[in-house]
């Protein structure tokens, strides 16, 4: 089985790359699906439930993810429900042994067992406001500061969240396998380069499995 699991900065193009690296790789692919599955699980509404996650309300809890989980009180809180949700319905996917693109939910840190490939995607902020207002609905007429400040605020709440689970720094170069930046760059230029990448860091992985560990003479 290979997992490819897309972190992203808001704007960057994220969503977009693992699509195409899932049709160009032949994977499944699990993003809005994933809020779908936790949504129904709980009965609430899609836009809540992305909304809730994506704000980090939850993130008041003075507690470290694991523990947040293990206390009682903290448990009836709705915000780390869904979280618990999340967790969840990600470990689900990975059981069902295909392979496939995550994007988002902190899938590389949750599915580490699994060894996925990796991916960072970021871009300079420019860049992001473009793709923000070049993908967005058409009754919405939010000003190039305003979506520069909801850039900043769902960052920082994707930063908050994965340095929570993991202790690590969201977006450091040595979390993740590779860094794309899409700054100035068409996805459909750089899917391709991507796909071939971890193809052949899957055939690597795989066949270093298949050989064993090697001992050195000393």
């Amino acid at each position: 089985m290979r997992i490819i699991t897309i972190s992203r900065e808001f704007g960057s193009g994220g969503r977009e790359l693992g699509k195409r690296l899932a049709e160009l790789l032949g994977f499944d692919y699990y993003d809005r699906e994933i809020i779908s599955s936790i949504a129904q699980a709980r009965g609430l509404d899609e836009n809540y439930v992305e909304r809730t996650l994506e704000t980090g309300i939850w993130q008041r809890i003075p507690l470290t993810f694991h523990n947040s989980f293990g206390s009682g009180s903290m448990m009836q809180s709705t915000q780390v429900g869904l979280l618990q949700e999340q967790t969840r319905v990600v470990e689900e996917i990975a059981q069902a042994g295909k392979n496939c693109v995550i994007v988002g939910r902190n899938a590389d840190v949750l599915l580490s067992e699994y060894k996925p490939f990796t991916v960072f995607v970021c871009a300079d902020l420019a860049s992001k406001v473009q793709r923000c207002k070049e993908r967005a609905p058409e009754n919405e007429n939010l000003t190039a500061k305003e979506i520069e400040q909801n850039i900043k605020r769902i960052d920082k709440n994707r930063a908050q969240t994965y340095e929570m689970i993991t202790g690590r720094k969201w977006g450091q170069a040595d979390s993740y396998h590779i860094t794309v930046n899409t700054s100035s760059w068409s996805l459909k230029e750089i899917a391709p380069a991507v796909a071939a990448f971890a193809r052949r860091w899957f055939e690597h992985n795989e066949q270093q499995q298949q050989e064993g560990p090697t001992h050195e003479e000393g």
